[in-house]
């Protein structure tokens, strides 16, 4: 009887369901049908493409354009029109220095200091995640006990949000926070790592590379499993060793998933944030304080709103990030014709 009841149930929806269809079907053809003829089935193409390109001009062209405005332009206001227009006075300021190696002799100390910052941050973060990621795959890649678990152990935190993630660590590195409780235990002093300049870097790398690594672990495994076992074969044959397997086949053939791991990488480092502004707030003093943070800070945290320098500095960015995007193209292209 239930059945019955339901199977009745489901053949009024699914009639219900086919008629909204054909209305809707019905109703796009009355409409699209004259558009047709009137532009021609060619162009009809551009009309679909029309929404996508209305969404991606309002918000990212436009203001791409009011970005390059703000930062050829000076003082506090708000409205582009209210702005005097200023050149490249605003890049100026910003590399205004007697010695570019010393932030102490800018003018603008703040944006050098955080270019700096952005730089270590990069070039540490990165060489580590990517050798960490790289380990961590090969081990995953092997036969071992449960290794389903461990593949969604490590891609966990990859799932949580970057604020979430800065929150839970800074509760533990706090100076009652969890591991100086565990050092209290053992009898040890607790460390001020959250005031201390050299321990917050460290953590704030360590941070970045446990939130990440998962991520980027996936696209090396992937990579991995893409390998043929057979050229392992061929090699245990002609008695190659673990070591000559990693270097002349597993390397290599791996390299494609590498410059993925290496570019990404490098492009997310390069736009850390939100989850170093979480942790440390950009302290102690501009220890961590990096080249997005201070673009932030430039332009809305500081009760001078300087619109221009921040603007600037976000344009001295984007360059960076061209720069990385085109030696991306660079690398895979040469990499594919070789």
């Amino acid at each position: 009887m239930i059945k019955r009841v339901l199977l009745g149930w489901w053949a009024i929806l699914r009639g219900f369901l086919v008629a909204i269809t054909d209305a809707v079907i019905n109703a796009i053809d009355v409409v699209m049908t004259p558009v047709q003829r009137r532009i021609g089935v060619r162009r009809m193409a551009y009309l679909f493409v029309l929404p996508n390109l209305l969404i991606f001009g309002i918000f990212i062209l436009l203001p791409m354009v009011l970005n390059i405005y703000y930062a050829l332009s000076s003082g506090s206001e708000l409205f582009p029109q209210d702005r005097p227009f200023a050149g490249l006075q605003n890049f100026q300021y910003l590399f205004a220095c007697t010695n570019l190696l010393d932030p102490n002799t800018c003018r603008e100390d703040l944006f050098m200091r955080s270019l700096f910052n952005t730089a270590n941050f990069v070039v540490i973060e990165v060489v580590l995640i990517i050798v960490i990621s790289l380990i961590t795959a090969l081990i995953l890649n092997r036969n071992i006990v449960a290794r389903g678990f461990f593949r969604s152990v490590f891609f966990y935190p990859v799932l949580l949000s970057p604020v979430v993630v800065a929150l839970i660590w800074k509760w533990i590195l706090q100076p009652e926070g969890l591991l100086n409780g565990v050092l209290a235990g053992l009898g040890r002093d607790p460390v001020e790592f959250l005031l201390q300049a050299d321990w917050s870097r460290l953590w704030v790398i360590m941070i970045s590379i446990w939130a990440q690594m998962g991520f980027f672990t996936l696209i090396l495994l992937a990579g991995l499993q893409a390998i043929p076992k057979e050229l392992y074969e061929s090699a245990a044959i002609d008695g190659a060793n673990g070591w000559a397997n990693f270097w002349g086949i597993t390397l290599p053939l791996l390299m494609p998933s590498m410059l993925v791991v290496i570019v990404l990488s490098l492009i997310r480092a390069v736009q850390i944030f939100d989850q170093v502004f979480a942790f440390t707030g950009g302290g102690p003093g501009t220890a961590t304080m990096y080249l997005v943070q201070y673009i932030y800070k430039t332009g809305f945290a500081d009760l001078t709103h300087q619109y221009g320098l921040a603007a600037a500095a976000s344009v001295v960015l984007a360059l960076i990030l061209l720069v990385l995007t085109l030696s991306q193209f660079r690398l895979s292209n040469r990499y594919s014709i070789s």
